[in-house]
């Protein structure tokens, strides 16, 4: 739920600057005059160390001189002097601050405990901050400028954006004057020592003049609260991200093959995608998506047509549409027998459609309506290239009503430079979607896709199951030692609480009892060394498959636990395990490693030794829903080979499905529970089994 208070950051009935500066070199100087040139309707008021005049405004030494209503104050004062005006921000009832100083806990030890301090003074008076150590903010529509960034603010429009750059921010901002793309909020959000970006999700998605957030992000607060807030916020209005860090190294250490291959970018993939929040792979590419979002149709499926003067260009764009995705759509015969009334013999009236460079302003407009009528056709990506015998602009004029009537996707790809200027221009003022190039369009058709994709299952959520033993789970983990791996039996009974069949796991610690041990299960047997030292048992030879009598269980005995001690001579050998051989299957993987941020991260993949050598796994946020677990299969060979393939018989992916999601349960209902992996699952024509699981607390 979005805090009532922080709406007054955006449109407040008065601003006062701390720290307000005649010297135009001084920060207190730029906030001032952006407040004032901004045409901010509001009270600007100005409190300084020294009285005088700013812009035809006295300044202040004392907040209860500055006359009434203000609602907003910008404290640009040294960090030390930062707490006291907090305070008095605070007894003069004002209850929202943008602290754009510097020298907190960016600084070390010693700044950090002045922005506790700035903190603890502010839940005093129930204030809320923004920063510190941020540029400000700026809203177009009110409109208020608070940063010390060079002016103008940038055109007024429909996308907001929140940063944990300042810098960014101020490149931002630069970019959208020259392209005249419009903002409607921009926030620097610094140290977020007190707001951060979950809470300023829910304000910046309630005003009327947002239809886009986007976020340029280095981490998140809370990363459970983000996607609850996130996935809320998608559902009125598109999220895009950039989040950095992609390839950050320093990931933590993991013993099993679901935390070597989880790093913390992957969690946050995963999560991006739970909450439908569109992950954007470049600042440019954010802000195309954006566009196309703000002012596009939705894309009700994936099937575009293209629509060029110019051969080349169509072909490019075939192939952009299909790497993203994305399919050429099949017209109709009423739709190419329209076309081909309209163009000249040589013309190629199926998509993409080429009009030859003799096609005109009104061919392009003819065509696009006929287009647009097919019911075969989600989009339309038109390709304008300079025109050889008149103004590209002509066709900017006849295409501009078509594309703001449509109730499809249409997106210009304008190829060119100075002989396209005019039209460029044409097609912003009237906020039709345009790129210089068709790869970047294809990629704006496929977030538009992916949108519609998420908000159609948005109501899909996660159904706690009713059928499990939660207190035979919690028994199984009493015995469990932080760090350290739970015994195989133990290990056993958790997954069966939870309705995942296992291949039942007997210890035998000497060769009397491994004889009688195996002659009461019966033949053939799998052999594994008992070590919780070992992790990987068959990288050590610990492991011997189809034993078939007594005298070969006794003889596995001897080897696997002669060669784990030849390999890992201080690892401790409790014995061996006994399992009975389960059927012929395939194989796959299924893990969970819990992520600091957000909690459960499922794994599902290729199985047996291989797994981190092939990388065929994919990763989802648990708990898991019913259809996200089949978008998991689909994502990864393993999970499509279960449909059989050649000589290789099918699998019952249904119940592969069925522990994927009973295990994300499990590791959302036991929070001690760290690394959770079946390597592997057995998977028969009719029914799984677990053969070998691990957990760790």
């Amino acid at each position: 739920m979005t805090d009532p208070t922080l709406q007054a950051f955006f449109q407040p009935r008065g601003v006062v600057v701390f720290g307000a500066s005649v010297s135009p070199g001084k920060l207190g100087y730029g906030v001032a005059h952006n407040l004032v040139v901004s045409g901010y309707p509001g009270g600007v008021h100005f409190v300084g160390l020294k009285p005088g005049a700013l812009f035809g405004r006295p300044i202040y030494t004392d907040l209860a001189e500055v006359p009434d209503p203000v609602e907003l104050a910008v404290l640009v004062v040294p960090a030390p002097a930062v707490a006291e005006a907090v305070r008095a921000c605070g007894e003069r009832g004002i209850r929202v601050a943008i602290v754009i100083s510097g020298g907190f806990r960016e600084t070390g030890p010693q700044g950090a405990a002045l922005e506790q301090e700035m903190l603890a003074i502010a839940g005093q008076y129930g204030m809320r901050l923004v920063g510190p150590n941020c540029v400000g903010l700026l809203e177009t529509h009110w409109p208020m400028d608070t940063t010390f960034l060079p002016p103008p603010m940038p055109p007024a429009g429909n996308v907001a954006l929140i940063s944990h750059s300042g810098a960014f921010c101020g490149i931002i901002i630069d970019w959208a004057r020259g392209q005249k793309f419009g903002f409607s909020r921009l926030i620097s959000l610094g140290n977020q020592a007190d707001v951060n970006e979950t809470d300023m999700l829910n304000v910046v998605a309630e005003d009327a003049h947002t239809r886009v957030l986007t976020h340029y992000l280095e981490q998140v607060a809370d990363g459970g609260r983000f996607v609850a807030e996130a996935r809320r916020v998608v559902q009125r209005k598109p999220v895009i991200a950039l989040k950095t860090g992609r390839f950050a190294a320093g990931q933590r250490a993991a013993a099993s093959h679901t935390g070597a291959l989880a790093g913390s970018d992957t969690a946050y993939d995963a999560a991006f995608e739970k909450a439908g929040v569109l992950r954007a792979p470049t600042m440019e590419a954010m802000f195309d998506w954006a566009s196309a979002l703000a002012f596009c149709p939705p894309l009700r499926g994936r099937r575009v047509a293209i629509l060029s003067s110019a051969g080349g260009p169509g072909v490019v764009s075939a192939d952009s549409l299909e790497d993203h995705g994305l399919g050429l759509a099949e017209f109709s015969t009423s739709t190419r027998a329209k076309l081909a009334t309209l163009l000249p013999p040589a013309a190629n009236v199926n998509n993409p459609v080429d009009m030859l460079a003799s096609a005109t302003d009104q061919t392009f407009a003819d065509c696009l309506k006929v287009l647009l009528a097919d019911a075969g056709v989600d989009g339309v990506l038109v390709i304008v290239p300079p025109a050889p015998m008149w103004p590209t602009e002509l066709a900017a004029q006849a295409l501009i009503p078509l594309v703001r009537a449509a109730d499809k996707p249409v997106m210009i790809a304008l190829m060119g430079a100075d002989l396209v200027a005019k039209a460029g221009n044409l097609f912003r003022a009237a906020n039709v979607v345009t790129f210089p190039f068709p790869e970047r369009a294809a990629a704006a058709f496929d977030a538009l896709a992916r949108r519609e994709e998420f908000l159609a299952k948005a109501e899909d959520i996660p159904q706690p199951l009713d059928d499990v033993n939660r207190e035979a789970a919690r028994d199984a983990l009493a015995g469990a030692t932080l760090g350290e791996w739970l015994d195989p039996q133990a290990v056993d009974r958790l997954l069966n609480a939870y309705g995942i069949p296992t291949a039942a796991i007997h210890l035998a610690q000497d060769e009397a009892e491994v004889a009688a041990l195996a002659d009461v299960l019966g033949f053939p047997l799998v052999v594994k060394v008992a070590s919780a030292d070992i992790a990987h048992k068959s990288d050590v030879g610990g492991v011997v498959l189809g034993v078939d009598s007594s005298e070969a269980v006794v003889e596995a005995f001897r080897m696997v636990t002669a060669r784990a001690r030849a390999a890992r001579p201080e690892a401790r050998i409790d014995g061996i395990h006994l399992q009975r051989m389960a059927g012929a299957g395939q194989e796959v993987i299924l893990g969970a490693t819990r992520d600091p941020q957000f909690g459960p991260l499922m794994m599902f993949g290729s199985g047996g030794v291989e797994v981190e050598g092939l990388r065929d796994v994919t990763f989802a946020l648990g708990p898991l829903t019913e259809a996200e677990t089949g978008v998991m299969l689909t994502r990864t060979w393993a999970g499509r080979k279960l449909a059989g393939f050649r000589s290789i018989p099918a699998g019952d992916s249904q119940a592969v499905r069925d522990v994927l999601r009973r295990l994300s349960w499990l590791v959302q209902d036991c929070a001690q529970i760290t690394e959770i992996e079946i390597n592997p699952l057995r998977v028969m024509p009719a029914g799984v089994i677990a053969i070998d699981a691990r957990v760790r607390c």
